[in-house]
């Protein structure tokens, strides 16, 4: 079976070097080990995602030059599919339903914070009580679904592991550690799934065998080993690359408006001084430089 590779973007706003670093590296690995290369929306969030980001994302990776195989897997399609792997988590025990606000998660705890950043939520729920919860489902309230990481643990019989590749070719074993992410939210209140559960789902479901992605998500492959042994799908093996910083030094994002590939293009480079600069020009041609930001 050939090696099968995916770029996932959200289309909550404008792709930027850090977005074309990625999808760059996903093509050079597809085309080395003459795999496929697919597309994913990742979608989830109605109340940021926009079709019209998404003509745009699509846009600047045919203007990059990228080729991708098959239909785009839109995660807003697919909603039915999260609703019946939540079911069958619901049904082996593994997952419960929370109240809690960050603020009283972060009240009731000891300090400790997630690989994020955020409060970390350990065990069943200490800010509302049992019957606190009965009373507002029964109200019609929405819960955000939480994994139980211990009931997790408790069923999966070896060692979790993931096979490591950064951007080289040798293979290292990375212990999982789930519980540095306390319980998870496996579907918030507004959204059908997320991200630990989606992305999970649809790696499975579009098989994909390589999963190339910076390595600010390298911490929250433990939670995703963790589901894809309890769900009994296949790990893929995994390759956190390096992030494309700015003179700051921090990672270019969404958040931060960092200058999007549009932009860039309405300045005059072209797709060919973009490759270049981040690392993908042909043998012997120049590497352009693209103001302050690096890849580290």
């Amino acid at each position: 079976m050939p090696r099968t590779f995916r770029f996932a973007p959200s289309p909550n706003g404008r792709l930027h070097l850090g977005h074309a670093y990625s999808a760059l590296c996903n093509e050079f690995y597809a085309r080395q080990t003459q795999g496929r290369l697919l597309l994913r929306m990742e979608d989830i969030d109605p109340s940021r995602c926009k079709p019209e980001y998404e003509a745009d994302i699509e846009a600047d990776l045919a203007w990059l030059g990228i080729v991708f195989d098959g239909a785009v897997r839109r995660q807003s399609e697919h909603v039915a599919t999260y609703a019946a792997v939540l079911q069958r988590l619901q049904s082996d025990g593994l997952i419960y339903p929370c109240f809690c606000t960050r603020g009283q998660i972060q009240r009731h705890g000891d300090g400790a914070r997630d690989p994020d950043g955020a409060p970390l939520h350990r065990g069943r729920c200490r800010a509302i009580s049992p019957e606190a919860t009965r009373a507002r489902l029964a109200a019609g309230e929405i819960p955000a679904l939480r994994l139980d990481v211990d009931a997790a643990l408790q069923g999966v019989d070896n060692a979790l592991f993931w096979r490591e590749f950064g951007e080289g070719e040798a293979e290292r074993h990375v212990a999982a550690a789930p519980l540095d992410w306390g319980d998870v939210v496996l579907r918030g209140k507004e959204r059908a799934a997320a991200y630990h559960l989606a992305v999970v789902v649809d790696d499975a479901e579009q098989g994909v065998t390589d999963v190339v992605r910076g390595r600010d998500l390298f911490a929250a492959t433990s939670i995703h080993v963790l589901l894809q042994a309890r769900l009994n799908l296949p790990t893929p093996r995994y390759r956190h690359h390096r992030l494309v910083i700015d003179a700051s030094g921090a990672k270019m994002s969404k958040s931060a408006s960092s200058r999007p590939l549009a932009a860039l293009r309405e300045e005059g480079y072209s797709a060919a001084d973009l490759r270049g600069a981040l690392g993908f020009a042909a043998v012997g041609a120049a590497r352009p430089a693209l103001g302050a930001c690096a890849i580290n």
